[in-house]
C-alpha cells in the first residue's frame, strides 16, 4: 500500500515500512489519533499533555513507535502544540501542503507515513526551524 498525498497535498506515492489498512489503523489508534495521523487532522491548540513534557526522553510516533524527537530539541513556541527545532536523523519526511489557501510544509513519520504536523522557518537556533507537532500523533518514552 502506498500513501498518496491528494487534495491540498502534492500527489506523491511513497511507501513506508509500516503498512496497515484504514481498518487496521482504526483498530490500533484512538479516534483522535486516527483523525490526525491518517486523515491529516489537527488537534486543538493547548490540549496535549505532551506540550508540558520536559523530562529527558524521546517523543515517538503514536502509530508505529518510531523515535521522532529528543526532549533536548523541544522548546516552548507559545503556539499550544509541542514544538521542536530538529527531528532525530531519518525520523520524518516532508511534503508540500497547499490546503487551507496557503502553502505549508507537512511533516510525516518516516516509519508509517502518519501526519505529525508542519514545519516553519521561525524557530530558534541552531536550526531556525519550528517543527509544530500534534501531541496526539505522538507518545513520550522517558529515559
Amino acid at each position: 500500500m502506498k500513501r498518496l498525498f491528494g487534495g491540498g497535498h502534492d500527489t506523491v506515492a511513497e511507501t513506508f515500512p509500516v503498512q496497515l489498512t484504514d481498518e487496521e489503523w482504526r483498530a490500533k489508534l484512538a479516534p483522535a489519533q486516527f483523525h490526525v495521523l491518517r486523515k491529516h487532522g489537527t488537534e486543538r491548540a493547548g490540549t496535549s499533555p505532551l506540550n508540558a513534557e520536559k523530562r529527558p526522553g524521546t517523543f515517538v510516533c503514536a502509530g508505529c513507535d518510531k523515535d521522532l524527537f529528543a526532549t533536548a530539541t523541544k522548546f516552548e513556541s507559545g503556539t499550544g502544540w509541542p514544538s521542536f527545532w530538529e527531528p532525530l536523523e531519518g525520523a520524518v519526511g516532508t511534503t508540500e501542503d497547499r490546503s487551507f489557501f496557503m502553502t505549508r510544509t507537512e511533516v510525516h513519520c518516516s516509519g508509517c507515513g502518519g501526519h505529525l504536523g508542519h514545519v516553519f522557518p521561525d524557530g530558534p537556533r541552531p536550526t531556525g526551524q519550528r517543527y509544530c507537532m500534534n501531541g496526539v500523533a505522538m507518545a513520550f518514552r522517558p529515559d
